[in-house]
């Protein structure tokens, strides 16, 4: 790879500030969590730990090559941790990724285990139904499977084949457990473009209004999800994405090159090989605990705000640096968003999808745009070794050869991306919400202007069925705040309510002033429509959500950054919390087996884990 030359900024003062205060915050569980990988790492290959029987175990059904090499100790042996399953668009085409992964290894003088899967369910299959209760916490239990995968000891490296919403944190906080090994991601690619997005909205809203029958519904859906590969509008699963390129954890430029691909491909072979340098038997040892630092972190949340990313991120990002002794919280997501322009609008937060953004120019134009004027950390530890700025690169084949060349440097689409110069907005569309509520996180990159600052009464629900119901029977046509609560991790999960976007939508469509608050997630669905997310503490626990009562007037303010019950103090404090009645959400689709994790988990500023004591 040649690195391109380009000016990098000297580091921003509000990213430098930031960066300072996390590592003050975080100085004894990062040291902690780097002396516990320093204890774990061994010279030579890691299976030469193992008793002779343990050893025999782990090589019994390799084939007679591999099992010849790893007998003899001098090839590493890298670990595929895979979440394929063939339901699932996004993780279909992983099927073939283990077969050019050990036929690549054997190339490289390595040889490639499959060490085990994950499981992977998918948000959009289970959205508005009970299944989707079990998603936030299927993260952690992907973390879980991850460990069992590596902690046979038989690894000098891993690969992580993953994509979708909860699977890339779950295999990040998996794989820091093992930190001591270097760790490359390897992702699937989206699918072709379909039906247009504001085309697929439109058509949905009209089902809310019952303007469109349910086979003109499913003909609109089928053609937008129509192939393999990952969902093409922005949501939680191309975020990952772009956040595993901004922290180094990708080989350059491979987040949304399409599945089934040669370039696809040759990227999956090039990371295995990658993955065969960089282990502790060779001279160029990165293991994961030296990628994922303080920076790293930072240049994650940078790169979230620059394309409008997911708001699940203000959960997942927090677990994912926890894993690895960080401690972040939202103040850090506001703070940063002020310092950080829009260069990217991808769907829900304008038309175009996640191909249109990679035709434009993709993640290479976007780091090199970033690293141009000092909002991203150039000097952190990658997969390719030392520094950011091969990720300002985009890969090609020349005559069946990977190579990699300069992102454009102009921009193919500005509708859809652009340089720093010319922003789409000032700051990252990420806000923190602080007031007698709570606090909360609210995405503002795609709402108005004009509806930064709702005021309305408000109507309290303790389940989004009822919402829908109320919109069918017309009540909910005026200007109104929702208020959705018993929505957090210990009451049922914290499932995504993104079913309660089209008729919200409707609503605002019509004129009303309206917006959503709720312990719950909207995650990358958020839209045009205020929505104050995540509000913490829940109410399960405590939260002042539970105080609200029908007809309350909530002031949502996003530009002062407030979210406000106008209730007289004394009368507030007078109030009871309610009693909370969640037997319906105890049982059915597995829900009886996760209710340790619902009573272990923590708030969503704290990441919601179950995971960790």
């Amino acid at each position: 790879m040649t690195q391109h030359k380009f000016p990098i900024a000297s580091l921003h003062a509000g990213v430098a500030e930031v960066t300072e205060r996390i590592r003050a915050r975080s100085r004894h569980t990062r040291h902690d969590y780097l002396a516990r990988m320093q204890a774990a790492r061994g010279g030579g290959a890691a299976r030469a730990g193992l008793g002779c029987a343990n050893f025999a175990h782990g090589f019994a059904a390799a084939n007679p090559g591999d099992k010849q090499a790893l007998r003899a100790l001098v090839w590493p042996n890298i670990a595929i941790v895979s979440a394929y399953n063939d339901m699932l668009s996004s993780h279909q085409p992983l099927e073939r990724f283990p077969a050019l992964i050990k036929m690549a290894a054997r190339e490289a003088g390595a040889v490639a285990q499959f060490a085990g899967g994950v499981p992977a369910m998918c948000d959009g299959v289970t959205q508005g139904l009970a299944g989707m209760e079990l998603s936030l916490f299927s993260r952690d239990v992907i973390a879980m499977a991850t460990a069992v995968a590596l902690s046979h000891d038989m690894f000098d490296a891993a690969l992580c084949l993953g994509v979708c919403d909860k699977i890339v944190p779950g295999l990040l906080i998996g794989a820091l457990s093992f930190g001591h090994l270097p760790v490359i991601f390897v992702p699937g690619g989206p699918m072709p473009s379909g039906l247009a997005n504001q085309e697929k909205a439109r058509v949905r809203q009209l089902y809310a209004q019952g303007k469109a029958d349910r086979q003109t519904l499913l003909e609109s859906e089928a053609r937008s999800y129509h192939a393999p590969g990952t969902c093409t509008f922005y949501g939680t699963a191309n975020s990952n994405q772009v956040l595993m390129e901004v922290m180094g954890l990708h080989l350059p430029g491979s987040a949304f090159v399409p599945p089934n691909t040669p370039l696809r491909d040759a990227l999956t072979r090039a990371a295995t090989k990658r993955a065969a340098a960089i282990t502790a038997l060779g001279a160029h040892y990165l293991p994961l605990c030296d990628n994922i630092d303080e920076r790293a972190i930072v240049n994650a949340i940078v790169g979230l705000l620059a394309t409008g990313g997911s708001t699940n991120h203000t959960i997942h990002l927090v677990a994912m640096a926890r894993a690895a002794g960080i401690a972040i919280n939202w103040d850090d997501f506001s703070d940063l968003s002020r310092a950080v322009p829009l260069l990217a609008r991808i769907y829900p937060n304008g038309s175009a999808d996640v191909n249109h953004f990679h035709a434009a120019g993709g993640t290479g134009f976007l780091i090199r745009e970033l690293l141009s004027v000092g909002l991203l950390h150039a000097d952190v530890h990658t997969v390719m070794g030392s520094g950011l700025a091969h990720y300002a690169e985009e890969p090609t084949l020349i005559d069946g050869e990977l190579r990699w060349r300069a992102a454009p440097q102009e921009s193919g689409d500005p509708s859809v991306l652009r340089p720093a110069a010319n922003p789409f907005s000032a700051d990252g569309g990420l806000k923190l919400l602080r007031g007698n509520l709570g606090r909360a996180v609210i995405k503002t990159s795609a709402v108005a202007d004009d509806r930064r600052v709702i005021e309305a009464p408000a109507l309290v629900f303790d389940d989004q069925a009822a919402v829908a119901a109320a919109f069918a029977a017309g009540t909910l046509d005026r200007d109104v705040i929702l208020v959705v609560r018993f929505q957090g991790p210990r009451a049922n999960g914290m499932p995504e309510l993104h079913s309660l976007t089209p008729p919200l939508a409707v609503l605002q469509k019509r004129g009303h002033r309206v917006a959503l608050v709720t312990d719950g997630r909207m995650s990358g669905a958020s839209g045009s429509v205020p929505a104050a997310i995540h509000v913490c503490p829940e109410c399960l626990h405590g939260g002042p959500l539970g105080r609200v009562r029908d007809g309350d007037i909530i002031r949502l303010d996003s530009i002062q950054g407030t979210l406000e019950a106008l209730v007289p103090e004394d009368e507030w404090a007078r109030r009871e919390l309610p009693r909370p009645r969640l037997a319906a959400n105890e049982h059915g689709m597995g829900r009886e087996l996760f209710g340790t994790f619902r009573a272990a988990a923590g708030d969503a500023e704290s990441g919601a884990l179950s995971c960790f004591a």
